[in-house]
């Protein structure tokens, strides 16, 4: 059940999975998704793990007000819920801009971090042009406009083809983000620049990406792993963006052997 907190000026919703005197993961969405793009990892999560998973942002229950954004705002606001729920310390994961989130956190709040996880994301995100045809786009056609487009990028055409429930499971997810939101939090990811950032890491880190993702590639999870010392990458195969969902035994596998040495 999703729970609602006052943090950092907003509304944000989250919800608790797991035993409770467990260490907590804490789980960061992607644009144009919500918490529950995470459901495929409880299984494993919870065996071992408290899990705390929230709404991005101008995303799912989370209060949506008008931006534009920056992930250092996204970021103080993921320190803001630990700080109203009284966490110390947590294993953070992010996927895409919740990546993008977790590589602000690891270079600045490492002492609220046991460890980081960053999945299918990257630290610069190219082109200008591109976002902000998507941003046109949702101005113009509201969020379902760009639907078919953003689920061609998220998943392989075989998964397209092959698992109808949980790609109109993710369509459903994208037709409910508020449009401001989702405007707000494209913004932040345009004009993220964080390469520079990324040697200030110090925590453990993973890194997953699916081999066939256009959205945050392979070449952009290695600048990841060049920077990050000590950092280890995961390649998917077979998976595009949302590897956690298309490729979700291995990628709990890679998440759960990680998270089980440190």
């Amino acid at each position: 059940m999703a729970l609602t907190v006052e943090a950092n000026g907003i509304s944000i919703a989250y919800r608790w999975d797991g035993p409770q005197n467990a260490p907590i993961v804490m789980l960061s969405n992607s644009l144009m998704s919500n918490l529950t793009m995470w459901d495929d990892q409880l299984p494993v999560l919870t065996k071992s793990f408290r899990v705390l998973r929230y709404d991005t942002r101008g995303h799912g229950a989370t209060d949506a007000p008008e931006g534009p954004y920056t992930i250092q705002l996204l970021a103080e606001d993921a320190i803001a819920l630990l700080d109203a729920l009284k966490i110390d310390k947590v294993h953070f994961a992010g996927l895409s801009m919740g990546g993008m989130i977790a590589q602000y956190l690891g270079a600045n709040y490492s002492t609220r971090l046991h460890s980081l996880m960053l999945c299918d994301t990257a630290s610069e995100m190219p082109t200008l042009a591109l976002w902000n045809e998507r941003i046109s786009t949702a101005k113009e056609h509201g969020i379902v406009g760009l639907v078919d487009g953003t689920l061609k990028r998220w998943f392989t055409s075989a998964f397209l083809d092959d698992d109808k429930t949980a790609v109109e499971k993710v369509a459903q997810m994208i037709r409910t983000t508020d449009t401001g939101g989702y405007i707000s939090c494209a913004s932040a990811v345009r004009d993220m620049s964080q390469t520079s950032l990324l040697s200030k890491i110090t925590v453990p880190t993973l890194i997953i990406v699916g081999e066939d993702d256009p959205a945050c590639t392979v070449e952009q999870s290695k600048v990841l792993e060049e920077h990050i010392e000590g950092a280890e990458l995961v390649v998917l195969k077979n998976a595009a963006h949302l590897s956690n969902i298309e490729q979700t035994q291995a990628f709990n596998d890679a998440m759960m052997g990680f998270l089980n040495k440190q």
